[in-house]
């Protein structure tokens, strides 16, 4: 038993985004211990569960009305805790493969897009005011950019380097510093350092962003700070990305 919880353990990502980190990622490694041993249960399936959930929470949020944002608060995080099982899964598993990990990042994009545009629907109608509208196009679309300037980066670093891709991953490789045969110190100082993680308004801090918001009934308040956390981080990265790039450039690699 011990074993199977350390092995699971090791799965979970080390760099999963605040949120993910210390509340959906583990409650999936829970729910994960039986799943493992369900041959039908696979991680493909689960990514499509995942994205169903997060199709009836958009659903939900555009329905409106307090008993269905509650619904879509529950679904939102529902669908993250299976986006989280997906991949755990598969490690366990040791299944994981190119066409999976496309899935799930291609899912993920869309969710975040169905979400949000529903967010700025709701507000709408509560408001008749067409800003949230804009406000979630605003923060849908640099989020795409963050991502979109990422594997520009990565193409034009594997054109000039094959081995780019892998140097990469070599340095973004994490030591684990808690969990599992850690002590509480230990574990309390890992848990301290995710707290900085908030500040990436990344997806991990949408599901609990977009969750509150809903809950509390403060959808246009929310959808200002995410079109101005994504148009910040999504200049941000574009920049510091073109910048590499150049530097790269005037600096060959040599082998």
């Amino acid at each position: 038993m011990i074993g199977k919880a350390a092995a699971l353990w090791a799965t979970k990502t080390r760099h999963d985004e605040w949120w993910s980190s210390f509340v959906t990622a583990p409650i999936a490694l829970a729910m994960n211990y039986g799943a493992v041993d369900i041959p039908w249960i696979t991680p493909n399936r689960l990514t499509a569960a995942s994205f169903l959930v997060a199709l009836a929470a958009s659903v939900a949020i555009v329905f409106g009305g307090i008993w269905f944002f509650a619904a879509a608060a529950i679904l939102i995080h529902l669908s993250h805790v299976l986006d989280c099982m997906d991949g755990q899964m598969a490690r366990y598993r040791r299944v994981s493969s190119y066409a999976g990990s496309y899935f799930d990042r291609l899912t993920d994009q869309l969710q975040v897009t169905l979400w949000f545009g529903a967010a700025g629907y709701a507000a709408y109608a509560q408001s008749l005011s067409v800003t949230p509208v804009f406000l979630a196009m605003i923060g849908i679309a640099f989020y795409g950019l963050r991502g979109y300037v990422k594997y520009i980066a990565i193409e034009i670093g594997t054109l000039r380097d094959p081995y780019y891709p892998a140097r990469m991953a070599r340095l973004n490789q994490v030591t684990p510093k808690a969990g599992l045969g850690f002590g509480l110190q230990a574990n309390l100082k890992w848990f301290v350092r995710e707290q900085r993680k908030i500040f990436h308004f990344d997806e991990g801090v949408f599901i609990f962003m977009l969750s509150a918001a809903l809950l509390l009934n403060q959808l246009e308040p929310m959808l200002w700070v995410f079109a101005a956390s994504q148009l910040f981080w999504g200049i941000y990265r574009a920049i510091s990305q073109g910048q590499s790039i150049q530097e790269d450039h005037r600096h060959p690699i040599h082998k």
